[in-house]
This record gives structure tokens, sequence and C-alpha cells, in this order.
């Protein structure tokens, strides 16, 4: 299947590798040319549609795209599948709404491929008015969490990300909604990986958000973090206490 065209060119993949990069979607069709349009040489577009009816997957996949379908709604979920589906030994995340910019994945992935790190985020450059304050103030204290809870020191719990792919299994995560990137960080830092982060830059999203953009999102998200806060909280004082 022939991929979708790039604006600029871009340096390779790492080693010359593949790379695949995970994005999940749910009524993404209008960024989706962008997003897919500017992703670099040597990384391969995964595109989960988890429920669309806007076309996304016809979208995703006339510009290219490989395309996996996962009913069960969950932005969790939707991560999972991409992953099962990839292939690659090195593989990353990012959200499909033109947010975040892939041509700023070499900068994640760089470290994972040099064996310098086993996690790295993107953390999140945001203009003003591009984040909604609520989620500045949540991203601030969920890493506040991870900190107290893991010793594993990040600035912004964002949805861009590169590990690798046999590692990210072993980890085990369960999460199949809201609570999946947090709980990828969690299990990393108290599985003892080096998280680390690079900056990267962000701009309003295309469309509305499914979690801070309505209040049923937003609810969801704190109670599937919470979830994750707690049940780590209580994997630890398990562990101290030598059960």
């Amino acid at each position: 299947m022939a991929r979708g065209r790039r604006t600029l060119d871009r340096p390779p993949a790492p080693g010359g590798g593949m790379i695949d990069v995970v994005l999940p979607v749910l009524d993404e069709a209008a960024a989706i040319p962008w997003v897919l349009e500017r992703m670099p040489a040597g990384y391969r577009p995964i595109v989960v549609d988890n429920g669309s009816t806007d076309g996304s997957a016809l979208v995703a996949a006339e510009r290219g795209a490989d395309v996996v379908t996962e009913p069960r709604r969950g932005f969790g979920a939707a991560c999972y599948a991409g992953l099962a589906a990839a292939t690659a030994d090195l593989v990353c995340f990012m959200d499909c709404d033109a947010s975040l910019d892939p041509a700023d994945l070499p900068l994640v992935v760089a470290p994972v491929a040099a064996a310098d790190a086993d996690l790295v985020l993107g953390a999140r450059r945001a203009p003003r008015g591009a984040m909604p304050p609520h989620a500045r103030l949540a991203n601030r204290y969920l890493a506040r969490r991870v900190l107290a809870l893991t010793g594993v020191r990040v600035s912004d719990i964002g949805p861009m990300r590169a590990a690798r792919r046999g590692a990210l299994l072993d980890l085990g995560l369960v999460d199949r909604r809201s609570g999946w990137p947090l709980e990828m960080v969690l299990r990393a830092g108290l599985t003892g990986w080096r998280v680390a982060e690079r900056p990267v830059g962000y701009r309003p999203r295309t469309g509305r958000s499914k979690v801070t953009g309505t209040v049923q999102g937003s609810a969801r998200a704190v109670l599937d973090m919470r979830r994750q806060l707690t049940e780590t909280r209580q994997a630890i004082r398990r562990s101290q206490s030598g059960r």
C-alpha cells in the first residue's frame, strides 16, 4: 500500500529500521491528512479506528496508513490494539487530532533507539490558549504524584511517547480507557525504567476533544486516573509490607 504524501523531507528512522506509530482515532477525519502528510520517513502510521462515524478509517487508508478497527471504546483499548498490531521493535504513540506534529517523533525516539532511555515522553510546550487551563493543572498534579509514588520526574503526561514494543507488552498494562497514559508511566517507574522527556510543540487541536472538551469525558478521565493512582499506592504498600 502506498504511503501518504509528505510535505518535508525527513531523515530515515534510527538504524534504518521501521518504527511503528500508533494513532488512536475517533472522528478525526479532518485532522488525519495533515498528520499523515507530516509522518517522517521510516515511521509507519497505524491508525486505530475506535468507532468513528465520519469516515476516518477510509481517509486514513486512502492516505496509506495501516488501519486497525477496535470496536471497544476507550483510549487505552485503541492504544493496546495498535500495540498488538505493531511489528516494529520501536513503537510510538501520539494523538491524531493535529495538536502534535509527527515531525517531532524522531526527537522522542532517539533516546530509546540509543538505549539511553526506556520510555520517552513528549513534553508539550503549548502556547497560551492551546491547552485548557484545567488540563494544564491536571498535568502538574499528575506529574507531582508520579514523582511522589515512583521517583520519576516528568512535567507532562503527554500522549506522544516512544518505547520498545516487547518491553511495553511486558508491563502488562490493563487500563483500556483514559488511565492508559498514566498507567504506563507509573508502571514504568515502579519497574525501574529510565523515563525521559523531550520538548515537543503543541497547537490547538482540530475539532473538540473527547476528554477535556466535554464534561462527561473530563469526569471519566479523572476517575480513570484516580484509580491508577490508588492502585499504585496499594501496590507499593503491599510491596513494602512483604505481601
